[in-house]
């Protein structure tokens, strides 16, 4: 039997979330320590599986498969696609700079405090976060794929409920009342999706049998599957919602906003960066390989949502005071053009989505990351209380700006690849839409500039005057996100060289062909 790469993949940090909490509580170093080698093993996992991958070989590859629940049909079954492959390297890569990044973010609050935070709590969550998340990249089970889709959401509501933002003007009691809100917010609205989903999976079992992803497409393939238009659509539409609640898509985005205000910075990049990510994955792997027919005849009304969002988002964005919510709105926008991608159902829009959910996890969390380190230091997240940081923090100036021109998609950055192929996929198939789109792109610049003309230049305020610059343990933290931003925005091959051959399978999964260049003859 072949060594179980997958498996040992999400096995390692979800090993290593118990291995933190069960730290005693007076050696909270060892934990931080414990939790930042582990994700630094699951890297290394990552790496591995990223080698092995061979781009031109079986669809599905390093598979799994065992036998689980028998009498209901449900298999312990993984796989990895080049889609899952580049989130799987995405999630690991970011994992130990969340890591970092929050070292000091789980220290215990000053002494006789009521509200106790217990760091190895803390550090063991983010681990275990990351294992589920892993195993849904990798999970070819529908039902599995279910179990930790649901699951994340538990250590999810802790780090958002139980470890916040210290950065509240009203003070201590508030803010725990502002985390439990945006916790339980967080926490309903994803169960609501989750449980028309649980709807939907038995209604797929009821049809095909069984949970199988591969088996239910040999199904259709070979024609002894055959689901009634209706009951197609009803079943994608209940996976769909789901996926739109976890992305998020507008008009259920709602959550998105709270959450990211009232928790840590790196808890906010585990969110939107990492998890928020399985949703737009799942849409590629489930909604259009399994439902490729209701897929089609969603499509309008999807791209009109994400049209919204990104429209709607931005502009949102434009007139925020916090700088953590002007962040959430401007990733409710990416998060429009990622689907708007996925559903064009076209190559270029595909790859360019796959790209997009890869590049906007890097730039979000350059930027959300800087500005966790800028909040830190002033104890306020409103834009107002901030300006002329760059003449007292040249370097934490730089970052922000560098992670801010990412956001805006500026060329020669890693997110103007993945944003131009949306919006060519787009345009050649559907005009209207790529047009209205591009003016995600405008809105962009005006609240990112914005965002850095308020708080890193002019006057420098009394307040911000002894401001520190970023330390090392901080620059060890942005400086690789950088490197990978520009390097990726020279060189995004690496990544749709993955990625590719895996959208070519969706497409002929949907049954979709790229349309051809309409081109006058020559006279």
């Amino acid at each position: 039997m072949s060594f179980p790469l997958l498996t040992a993949t999400a096995a390692l940090p979800a090993v290593g979330a118990v291995a933190t909490a069960a730290v005693p509580a007076a050696r909270r170093a060892a934990a931080k320590w414990l939790a930042l080698l582990v994700s630094l093993g699951t890297l290394a996992l990552a790496i591995t599986v990223l080698v092995r991958f061979d781009p031109g070989g079986a669809r599905y590859q390093l598979t799994e498969s065992h036998s689980w629940i028998r009498d209901f049909g449900v298999r312990y079954e993984l796989g990895v696609d080049g889609i899952g492959v580049a989130l799987i390297a995405l999630t690991a890569v970011l994992i130990p700079f969340v890591i970092l990044a929050g070292w000091h973010d789980a220290d215990p609050l000053e002494t006789g405090s009521r509200h106790w935070r217990p760091t190895q709590g803390f550090f063991a969550l983010i681990l275990a976060v990351e294992a589920m998340v892993l195993i849904s990249f990798e999970a070819t089970d529908v039902f599995l794929f279910y179990i930790f889709f649901e699951a994340m959401l538990i250590p999810m509501y802790f780090l958002i409920g139980g470890f916040g933002d210290r950065a509240h003007a009203q003070g201590e009691e508030a803010a725990a009342t502002q985390r439990s809100y945006a916790a339980v917010k967080f926490l309903l609205y994803n169960l609501v999706g989750g449980l028309i989903m649980l709807a939907a999976v038995i209604g797929l079992y009821v049809v095909a049998g069984n949970f199988s992803l591969q088996q239910i497409a040999e199904a259709r393939a070979n024609g002894s599957l055959h689901m009634a238009t209706s009951t197609e659509r009803w079943l994608f539409l209940g996976f769909f919602f789901a996926f739109a609640v976890k992305a998020p898509l507008w008009p259920l985005h709602t959550w998105l906003p709270n959450a990211m205000q009232e928790s840590t910075a790196p808890v906010a990049v585990l969110i939107t960066a990492v998890v928020d990510k399985v949703g737009t994955f799942a849409m590629l792997r489930f909604c259009l390989g399994l439902f490729p027919d209701a897929s089609r005849w969603a499509t309008p009304v999807i791209l009109v949502l994400a049209l919204i969002s990104i429209v709607y988002g931005a502009l949102v964005a434009v007139g925020q005071r916090d700088i953590k919510r002007l962040v959430a709105y401007a990733s409710i926008s990416h998060f429009g053009f990622i689907i708007m991608g996925i559903f064009a159902m076209t190559s270029q829009g595909q790859s360019g989505a796959t790209l997009y959910m890869v590049n906007h996890g890097i730039s979000t969390a350059a930027l959300m990351l800087v500005a966790g380190f800028l909040i830190s230091r002033r104890g306020s997240r409103l834009i107002a209380d901030y300006g002329g940081v760059q003449k007292v923090a040249p370097v934490l100036a730089g970052t922000f700006l560098i992670g801010g021109l990412a956001t805006l998609s500026l060329p020669g950055l890693a997110p103007f690849v993945s944003e131009f192929l949306v919006l060519v996929g787009t345009f050649t198939r559907y005009p209207v839409i790529g047009i209205i789109a591009t003016f995600g792109i405008v809105l962009a610049a005006l609240y990112t500039l914005v965002l850095y003309q308020r708080t890193m230049t002019g006057p420098v305020k009394p307040e911000v005057s002894a401001m520190p610059d970023l330390r090392v343990r901080e620059v060890l933290v942005v400086a690789p996100l950088i490197v990978l931003l520009i390097f990726l925005g020279v060189y995004p091959k690496p990544v749709t060289d993955i990625v590719n051959p895996a959208v070519r399978h969706t497409m002929s999964d949907v049954q979709k062909k790229d349309p051809k260049p309409e081109v006058e003859a020559v006279k």
